[in-house]
């Protein structure tokens, strides 16, 4: 598996928004501040002036808000993204864009219902848009529900078959759901699509290690190392399942390259989110008790850097 939020791997959907007024932003937010303005104590012979605003000056305002957001979102300035898809939903609330935006953000910072509850809202709004279904889709992965995220995975590929990242996550689904045939069939898609997406070729090697095919599972990872010689995951994966078979020289310095590459494979936490399976994680435990990858584990831990302190 790899991580999913990278956008060279998977492109989601499109932000495509003509904006214009950009200077009544300053008089909308004025112009919100005065409603919030508490009446005075000493009297109430004044009232604040509160010029009027039409929807279609609002609702641009909201689409110029959105653009706003979706740049720093792109920056993964997500915390000042939020706000400003919030109240672009406020002053647009018919822009499916905007609440799937929204929806976006809040599975960025871990808050999944939230996240699906916008994303719903979008898909309400615009039910033909496959990046939001893909999104959905993800959202529901991320919660565990995989049956609902094989549904919206699906739905989504029979409006757009052409997603490689999307097919990916489908596998990762089915994978998940024990359905490794149809699992294997979506990787190898995925990679028909897009040949450097070695994690596919990655995990199929993931699938055929669990069902006993070791020599399978090996040629996978050599061929995803291939793809990227720097790839530590099929690195310490091709390790494990030569150790496995007694080729212990080869799997030593494949295993060390791996873990210096990225420490974090040696965490079987880890590699559980990275779906490695049971049998692939027991003889993962195995290789990483030999004396000479403990050493290596050591000098890698000695190399992190110490977080500072609080």
């Amino acid at each position: 598996m790899y991580d999913q939020q990278n956008p060279q791997n998977i492109k989601k959907f499109r932000l495509a928004l003509t904006v214009r007024n950009r200077t009544l932003i300053l008089s909308v937010i004025l112009t919100l501040s005065l409603w919030n303005v508490a009446p005075s104590a000493r009297g109430q012979a004044l009232v604040p002036y509160t010029p009027p605003l039409d929807s279609e000056q609002l609702k641009q305002t909201g689409l110029g808000l959105l653009e706003e957001a979706a740049q720093l979102t792109r920056f993964q300035q997500y915390q000042l993204a939020l706000p400003r898809a919030e109240l672009a939903t406020q002053l647009a609330p018919d822009s499916y864009q905007a609440w799937a935006l929204l929806g976006s953000l809040y599975l960025q910072l871990d808050e999944l219902d939230k996240g699906i509850e916008f994303l719903q809202k979008a898909k309400t709004l615009e039910p033909k848009d496959p990046g939001i279904q893909f999104i959905l889709g993800e959202a529901y992965f991320k919660k565990g529900d995989y049956q609902k995220s094989v549904q919206f995975l699906e739905a989504a590929l029979k409006l757009d078959p052409k997603v490689p990242g999307a097919l990916f996550d489908l596998g990762n689904a089915y994978y998940k759901l024990g359905r490794l045939e149809q699992a294997i069939l979506q990787y190898e898609k995925a990679f028909a699509q897009e040949s450097s997406l070695w994690p596919a070729i990655n995990n199929v090697g993931l699938v055929k290690y669990e069902q006993g095919e070791i020599d399978t599972a090996i040629s996978k990872w050599r061929q995803a190392i291939k793809i990227d010689p720097k790839a530590a995951e099929p690195l310490l994966a091709l390790a494990v399942g030569l150790y496995t078979k007694g080729e212990a020289a080869e799997a030593l310095s494949l295993g060390e390259t791996a873990l210096r590459l990225d420490g974090r494979y040696a965490d079987s936490d880890y590699l559980k989110e990275n779906l490695w399976g049971d049998r692939l994680l027991k003889d993962t435990e195995k290789f990483l008790a030999n004396p000479q990858i403990q050493k290596v584990l050591v000098q890698v831990k000695d190399t992190q850097p110490t977080p500072p302190s609080p």
